[in-house]
């Protein structure tokens, strides 16, 4: 358990799709987990935001997601998503580039499918900013950036509170 450095924009590595947990790495699992608190915690105290933090970002290429929000923590193994039709357009902030916020479109509504970290079947649905959330760091364990959906390219913005500087 420790604080880990989180990879930022440029780092190729952030690219690379992740490879999924396998039952007998549910120990190993615990670790990453316990790191991904760790340092979005840390995070938090910085820049004053971040609810979610996936592997690939502390270069741990699991197929995990670690959230906490309203005082409760969710570990998610090997996530499987289903939308629903409607889609938001929303500014979307990332714990690899902080300060720098991006317009992007994202399902309302998200079904996620995953395993919890005693390797039981959980399914929640989510809508509005947290299946924003959840399809964000969903992305980066294919290797995608929110800088990559983009919705053109004027719809980047500095925001002054999350550099950590202001």
């Amino acid at each position: 358990m420790a604080i880990q450095e989180i990879l930022l924009l440029g780092d190729q590595s952030l690219y690379q799709v992740s490879r999924e947990v396998a039952k007998e790495q549910l120990v190993m699992a615990q670790q990453v987990s316990n790191d991904l608190r760790d340092t979005l915690f840390n995070f938090r105290t910085k820049y004053g935001f971040g609810r979610a933090i996936a592997a690939p970002q502390i270069g741990e290429f699991l197929r995990l997601i670690y959230m906490n929000f309203e005082g409760q923590s969710y570990t998610l193994i090997n996530p499987q998503l289903e939308f629903g039709s409607e889609r938001i357009q929303l500014w979307d902030d990332c714990m690899s580039f902080p300060g720098l916020e991006v317009e992007v479109n994202r399902f309302r509504r998200t079904k996620i499918s995953y395993k919890d970290l005693q390797w039981n079947d959980c399914n929640w649905e989510v809508d509005d900013d947290l299946s924003e959330l959840i399809q964000h760091e969903y992305d980066h364990l294919d290797g995608i950036l929110a800088v990559q959906r983009a919705i053109d390219n004027r719809s980047f913005r500095i925001n002054k509170r999350k550099t950590g500087c202001f």
